[in-house]
């Protein structure tokens, strides 16, 4: 077992066997090779800010950089595709001037601020939001599918249109 006082200046935390599980790990996670020493990197820096607050490394320090790891192939992924929105979006804002008029680009502000505005609302929000405006789900609908009381679903929607108006008309959109 690996403790805090065995890991002398200049010890690498990580067996070779660990380090080429984490690769393993975020390799099938999708992480692109070019990102996986960074990924490696990330378990060691966790694992040392582990010990240098005093606690214990873990009993078996493969598999929990292996759990380590695969949160962080998931954070990647969460990461690349917000990315990827962003830059789709603010492609549809750039969009060609030729020929674009007025009324397309007034379009794709309040599709870009609407998209940006449901981005923000918290994820219960969000999900009601979006079942009843673009699923077309009924209340009563909603909270089947959500498995929640219909009085929940009505508050969520609620604040989800607030934050929204008030996101809209601070952007000016509105």
């Amino acid at each position: 077992m690996l403790r805090r006082r065995a890991l002398g200046a200049g010890a690498d935390p990580l067996g070779p066997a660990q380090v080429d599980r984490v690769r393993a790990v975020l390799s099938l996670g999708g992480v692109p090779y070019a990102d996986l020493q960074d990924g490696v990197q990330q378990v060691r820096l966790r694992l040392l800010e582990r010990l240098a607050n005093g606690l214990e490394a873990p009993r078996e320090v493969g598999a929990w950089a292996a759990v380590v790891a695969s949160n962080l192939a998931a954070d990647w992924h969460r990461t690349r595709h917000r990315q990827e929105r962003i830059g789709a979006r603010l492609h549809a804002l750039r969009g060609p001037d030729t020929g674009t008029s007025g009324d397309d680009q007034e379009g794709r502000l309040l599709a870009l601020a609407v998209a940006e505005g449901l981005d923000a609302l918290p994820a219960p929000q969000r999900q009601a939001l979006v079942l009843r405006f673009y699923a077309d789900l009924s209340v009563p609908q909603i909270a089947a599918e959500l498995s929640v009381p219909e009085g929940t679903v009505k508050s969520r929607l609620h604040a989800a249109a607030k934050a929204m108006r008030a996101r809209l008309h601070a952007d000016e959109v509105v």
